[in-house]
């Protein structure tokens, strides 16, 4: 069973690309797929070491969409890192994650909290600074218990950390991804707590716009979720994906490869991909 929804230290993981490579082949992961937020810094890297393991690797990336006001997420997966298109659209939502880190931590420190944009950055790379790494920040200092727990008190609309998102409207993220070569696919569907009648619209306009493929299997998806996302892929003829959305082991409940069978009667993404052979070689357009 692959695993086509990951992160590393490129993004808000917090394991380096090779060190997920080599985690997920330990859990007897079939193939991998890194889908870092809003960057392909990190495929590089997991390329090689996945070729070095003899072990299938998929390119992939989790692009930040405002749709219906609220922020929903958009994997593309086997996308080509070095498409023009792709890399500019990123980092223009990069250009806004900066702004919005800075202004996470100006907003912390006028309800009394200073310090914290800090230590967010030393938290991650330097070069992609996220919530959850503001959430690790306030942790550490102390303000709360858990990361759930600042999201929850600090970082939710109506929050003294909370600045609302400006990112890709949906067809410009399926646009990007479609040009790079890559399959489009909705991430985690069940986390959004869209109606059903809203969840459709979604999915609607995703299919409208190129999108092929949306996640039945997630870590953050219940049983029941499952199979309610089934139902809505094979009603919108959409291909099943299933990625554990994995950001490192502090987070036990869910671990790489740790994915239930897709439900009877779907087609997976990877349907018409060679998941059985091996990556021999370091390239990210696999």
């Amino acid at each position: 069973m692959p695993d086509l929804h990951t992160h590393s230290t490129a993004s808000d993981g917090t394991l380096s690309p090779a060190e997920l490579v080599a985690r997920a082949q330990a859990a007897g992961v079939q193939a991998l797929a890194l889908t870092d937020h809003d960057t392909l810094e990190g495929l590089e890297e997991a390329a090689a070491e996945a070729a070095r393991r003899g072990m299938r690797f998929v390119p992939g990336v989790e692009i930040s969409v405002t749709w219906g006001g609220r922020t929903v997420h958009i994997v593309g997966l086997r996308v080509d890192a070095g498409n023009a298109e792709l890399q500019q659209g990123l980092a223009g939502l990069r250009r806004f994650r900066d702004w919005r880190a800075e202004e996470i931590g100006r907003r912390l420190e006028r309800a009394g909290y200073p310090g914290l944009f800090e230590r967010a950055r030393a938290h991650s790379n330097g070069r992609l600074i996220s919530r959850t790494h503001f959430a690790r920040a306030l942790v550490e200092a102390g303000h709360a218990e858990t990361t759930r727990e600042v999201f929850k008190r600090f970082l939710v609309n109506g929050k003294p950390g909370h600045v609302p998102g400006e990112w890709a409207d949906l067809a410009q993220a399926v646009g990007w991804i479609r040009a790079a070569g890559g399959r489009a696919v909705i991430a985690h569907p069940a986390r959004y707590g869209f109606t059903r009648s809203k969840l459709r619209r979604l999915i609607g306009e995703f299919r409208e716009a190129g999108g092929e493929a949306m996640e039945v299997i997630s870590g953050s998806h219940s049983r029941d979720e499952v199979f309610t996302m089934a139902a809505h892929a094979r009603d919108s003829g959409l291909l099943a994906s299933a990625g554990s959305d994995y950001h490192g082991p502090e987070n036990p409940w869910i671990e790489l490869g740790r994915l239930p069978e897709l439900p009877a009667g779907l087609r997976p993404v990877w349907h018409d991909w060679s998941l059985n052979t091996a990556s021999t070689a370091p390239s990210v357009a696999v």
